[in-house]
């Protein structure tokens, strides 16, 4: 079998309930396996899993459970506090609705500016810029503030660029549920486009006839445990199981 894409292996990731509390000269020097703090928590704690080029994961769990959290390791925007995560090739990540855009820069300026900073030459943006702004259908406001967008026109905006990027895996959070009907049907379409190409795909979403629709592999996160990791039809078999849906 082919080497995996993407292998966490025994990741956590540790937060602190109170922003004014420091880390003390003796917790560098503490174990990985030392209880946290009373003022600390931990988003995820001894996972493990390997992903292979071309398959498309959906990870399941309540709210607070660490979903975004793992997409986010997965992205590298957070480093673990224990264990290892390894990424081979770039990532496509769309985790929250700002996708990496400024506010005070316009639709032109950041599509340039996001797109730069994911790999892309100028030249390359400037070639599929009309393709970008087509998908999104905000040819009207390329000279406004991105501040001053709709919250579902930020999501054309930045779902249009990130999925024009050539990196192999794709990350996307709920985010698309802030768009339209019509406007995530298309974002939809063009997930089915990438995974035909062969792009690897780690979706988050409460909606489970979605993560059926794209999904053959789930991850069920609880506590910030990996419960179980299999099929995506018996994921979400248990996950409803497990809270009555």
């Amino acid at each position: 079998m082919a080497d995996p894409v993407i292998r966490v292996h025994e990741a956590g990731i540790r937060f602190k309930r109170n922003r004014r509390s420091r880390r003390s000269f003796k917790d560098l020097f503490a174990g990985r396996k030392r209880r946290a703090r009373a003022n600390e928590f931990w988003a995820l704690r001894e996972v493990s899993f390997d992903v292979r080029q071309g398959e498309a994961i959906g990870v399941v769990g309540r709210n607070g459970q660490g979903k975004s959290t793992l997409l986010k390791l997965v992205a590298e925007v957070i480093l673990p506090d224990e264990g290892t995560v390894s990424v081979q090739g770039g990532v496509a990540p769309l985790i929250e609705i700002t996708g990496g855009f400024v506010d005070d820069l316009t639709v032109r300026e950041n599509v340039f500016l996001t797109a730069g900073l994911h790999g892309m030459s100028k030249a390359e943006i400037a070639q599929r810029f009309d393709e970008i702004i087509d998908f999104a259908e905000i040819g009207d406001f390329l000279d406004t503030p991105y501040k001053h967008l709709s919250s579902g026109m930020k999501v054309r905006i930045a779902f249009a660029v990130i999925s024009r990027l050539e990196e192999p895996i794709i990350l996307v959070d709920e985010v698309l549920a802030v768009g339209d009907k019509g406007f995530r049907e298309k974002c939809y379409t063009r997930i089915e486009e990438l995974l035909a190409g062969g792009r690897t795909l780690f979706f988050v979403s409460h909606n489970e006839k979605d993560l059926r629709r794209f999904c053959t592999r789930g991850l069920y996160l609880d506590k910030g445990a990996l419960v179980l990791d299999g099929p995506i039809d018996d994921v979400l078999d248990r996950y409803n199981a497990d809270y009555g849906a």
